[in-house]
């Protein structure tokens, strides 16, 4: 297992020269741009795109009218006159998102390159009802935009990632264990009325893993599982470059693998489920009741700083505090955490062939020093395919933040990413 190395970039996808696809084919192109670091070349884009240089010829001056890509210097590759790179055009669009988390609602505002311009956090205060969040939500969303300076005629719509599990064709949430009364709340049309933006609800897990994906960290034609650690646990799934969303769009949702036999009883009636013996809150009750701590931070919970009004949160990234600092007890149960996420992980690679394991979310980097000591060596052990591949284990590049940016990138994604879905012609 490789912990430390970093993905290889992914070849571009195929186009096709049937007429009926051009919009197909404009994102193709606008990808194969998107995934080069420096630039392309018309001549290049058509050799790693397989269209026509005529096609690309007019798709890329579509692209530069509309202020998609733009010019990048010039290349020379041998005789001839130098090559015009194009490039994606940063500002050529932007997308907001924001991250409905139990604790504290994210809000970030991304270019077209997934480059956050403006982000803005707020606590989501205990005894508010969904409407009266939606609101502040919407207000919110309008500041952000207002005083980010972008252009609001160039935000492309908001995306929004939350606990799932998700009504994809409603735009709501189905009984979301870590956000009591929100079960049914029409979260998309709320949010479109009062914005005026488009909005796409997603689960949090899978607005990762879409992030990882647009921001080029999983490659085009990759397979991944994003495990996702927050107020609860969950898993994004990448399949040979693609999201896979499953039936309802609720794929990933892994709180009941179990991690072996003992554990605190869960609601399904196992014992064991990674996500109940793994959640931070039952991480942090697990280390009061053997005397661990204390667990409030030095400085208390509550005030003006919106991440101490976390207050699992703040006791769980405490508890780190004291693993980091030599306790023995609090080591031993972010160990015994680690074990349990690695056996939950070498499930689901062998079942999917996947071949990156990717750890993220706000408690992310306070585990990284255990987990990944720990992680890849027992998949080192499990997978059945080591023999065969590799499979890397590593932390988002993205930051706590990752499921707000995640829920911009559903936005851009939506928008600009080439599907096989698109080429199927209805009967």
């Amino acid at each position: 297992m490789n912990a430390t190395a970093a993905p290889p970039r992914a070849s571009a996808r195929r186009g096709s020269n049937l007429p009926r696809v051009g919009d197909y084919n404009q994102v193709v192109v606008l990808e194969a741009i998107r995934r080069s670091t420096d630039g392309l070349s018309r001549v290049e884009v058509a050799a790693a795109t397989g269209l026509s240089p005529q096609a690309v010829s007019n798709i890329c001056r579509r692209l530069l009218q509309t202020g998609l890509v733009e010019e990048a210097g010039k290349k020379v590759a041998g005789p001839g006159k130098p090559r015009t790179l194009l490039r994606l055009a940063p500002n050529g669009r932007f997308a907001v998102g924001v991250h409905l988390d139990p604790a504290l609602t994210t809000f970030v505002v991304l270019d077209l390159v997934g480059r956050p311009v403006a982000r803005s956090v707020r606590p989501l205060r205990p005894g508010l009802g969904p409407e009266q969040v939606l609101r502040e939500v919407a207000e919110e969303v309008a500041a952000l935009i207002t005083s980010s300076g972008v252009d609001p005629e160039r935000v492309v719509g908001l995306g929004v990632a939350a606990p799932g599990p998700v009504d994809t064709a409603t735009g709501s949430l189905v009984r979301p264990p870590n956000l009591l009364g929100w079960d049914r709340v029409a979260i998309r049309d709320v949010l479109g009325e009062a914005t005026g933006l488009s909005v796409l609800l997603d689960k949090d897990v899978v607005a990762a893993a879409v992030a990882e994906l647009w921001t080029g960290a999983v490659g085009g034609t990759d397979s991944a599982v994003f495990f996702y650690i927050g107020t609860g646990v969950g898993a994004g799934l990448v399949l040979r470059g693609e999201v896979h969303r499953g039936t309802s769009g609720n794929a990933g949702e892994m709180g009941h693998l179990v991690t072996g036999p003992d554990g605190p009883p869960c609601a399904c009636g196992q014992r064991g489920c990674v996500g109940e013996v793994c959640s931070p809150r039952t991480v942090v009750e697990t280390a009061h009741l053997r005397g661990i701590g204390p667990l409030d931070p030095p400085e208390g919970l509550g005030g003006d700083d919106p991440d101490h009004r976390d207050v699992v949160g703040a006791r769980f990234r405490r508890l780190c505090a004291l693993a980091e600092d030599g306790h023995p007890g609090a080591q031993e149960l972010l160990d015994d955490m680690a074990r349990r996420f690695a056996k939950s992980a070498g499930d689901v690679v062998n079942l999917l062939d996947v071949d990156q394991v990717v750890f993220g979310g706000p408690l992310w980097e306070h585990l990284a020093p255990t987990f990944l000591r720990i992680v890849p060596e027992v998949l080192r052990g499990s997978v059945v395919t080591a023999p065969l591949h590799a499979t890397t284990v590593r932390g988002t590049s993205l930051g706590a933040d990752v499921a707000a940016l995640g829920a911009a990138s559903l936005v851009l994604d939506e928008a600009f990413s080439p599907r096989s879905a698109t080429l199927l012609v209805a009967h």
